[in-house]
């Protein structure tokens, strides 16, 4: 038993390192094709506009939505299996938080029931905005909500997922037009990725040599039966000739790839002429901008002058109406005034007229005052102090 045991480990331990291995090439290979896809697109985006008609772009749909796939965990069900989950269940929470993301706008669209449909219409939205690695560096951030959507061993758990959002930076460079409506949201079609533009055999001309060298060898034999001279006469055609095919084969693929880089090089002239056009258009429109400005600020510049003349002119004429009034008011208080004999005079006329009125004001008051005591006393005192002021009478009179 115990040998047996000891058989099983290595053979455990086996399985778990090629499983490992398995799992890593498998990631490997994905980010790879991803970013040939995204190089692919680069180059094509700039010669046409990327839609859903580009083949590249369908490329790139499919390995994008294997790589937010990859080893995403079930949902349980009633009776204890998992059902499948799409990665739209997962964009959905874990980029929630996006600022200005469209995440509802989404949600509310009714011609796209499916949640993988939901998921490749996101995928074209955030395209558009030019925002896919955004949203992917924000979930990412997110390792609570990744954790419970992914499995150990998921390229958006470990250092893959932020060599995709940096591969994915590339896209925001490229203008892209998708229409929502149609097959290319349809969720019931997978995505199936296609190797076959990115693997490329190229022989050399060492291989093409041993080819030949080959051929020549398999004429040789199947021609033993003939003569010397017909056999030497055939390899040396055979040889012309498969030299020729070789050379030709090369020629051909030189002209194709100087033909490519002519288009890529005419088309970027194109792009860097209208950019040129343009330029020159707004420096044109920017110095009859500049040129108006300084007319608008020259004439602005001689009316402040103008008006600043005209406000001295005023200041000059107000300052010579106060002179002249100043003058005039001390004239005219000058002449008003009295002078100093005439004031001597006058002080000594009022101070004989004051004495004048302080004597009669005495008289007055001696006058009244004796006029209020006569009227005050009873009439016997009057006639008492009366009789000895009256007329001595004669003797005979006062006897009767």
């Amino acid at each position: 038993m115990a040998s047996q045991q000891q058989q099983q480990h290595p053979v455990r331990r086996g399985k778990s390192a090629a499983t490992g291995r398995s799992a890593a090439a498998e990631r490997r290979n994905l980010l790879t094709v991803c970013r040939f896809s995204v190089k692919t697109l680069l180059d094509r985006s700039c010669f046409e506009t990327i839609d859903d008609t580009s083949p590249e772009f369908t490329n790139f749909v499919s390995i994008l939505e294997n790589i937010l796939s990859h080893k995403m965990k079930g949902t349980a069900t009633w009776f204890g299996y998992e059902s499948p989950r799409s990665f739209w269940e997962y964009i959905r929470v874990a980029c929630n938080k996006v600022p200005h993301n469209c995440i509802r706008s989404i949600e509310s669209m009714e011609n796209v029931p499916s949640s993988r449909a939901k998921g490749r219409a996101w995928i074209r939205i955030v395209l558009m905005e030019k925002r896919l690695a955004e949203y992917i560096s924000s979930a990412l951030r997110d390792i609570r909500i990744t954790r419970r959507f992914y499995e150990d061993g998921a390229i958006m758990q470990g250092e893959e997922g932020v060599l995709l959002a940096d591969t994915l930076i590339g896209l925001n460079t490229i203008d892209f037009s998708f229409c929502l409506k149609g097959e290319a949201l349809d969720g019931s079609c997978p995505a199936v990725i296609d190797y076959t533009p990115y693997l490329k055999f190229v022989q050399s001309a060492d291989s093409i040599s041993s080819d030949e060298e080959e051929m020549r060898t398999m004429g040789s034999s199947g021609s033993e039966s003939s003569t010397p001279d017909k056999t030497a006469t055939a390899a040396s055609i055979f040889t012309e000739q498969s030299s020729l095919f070789s050379k030709c084969k090369r020629f051909e693929q030189k002209y194709r790839m100087a033909l490519e880089q002519k288009g890529y090089l005419e088309e970027l002239v194109r792009l860097r002429e209208a950019q040129l056009s343009e330029a020159v258009s707004r420096n044109k429109a920017l110095e009859q901008g500049l040129a108006d400005t300084q007319l608008a600020h020259t004439l602005e510049k001689q009316q402040l002058e103008y008006i600043i003349l005209e406000l001295q002119d005023q200041l000059t004429i107000l300052k010579n109406n106060d002179i002249r009034s100043r003058q005039e008011l001390t004239a005219h208080l000058t002449n008003q005034w009295p002078s100093p004999d005439a004031l001597d005079t006058n002080a000594v006329a009022l101070d004989t007229l004051q004495d004048l009125y302080k004597k009669r004001m005495e008289q007055w008051d001696k006058s009244t005052s004796q006029g209020l005591k006569n009227l005050l006393e009873p009439p016997q005192i009057q006639r008492l102090e009366i009789q000895p002021r009256s007329p001595k009478l004669p003797h005979s009179d006062a006897k009767k």
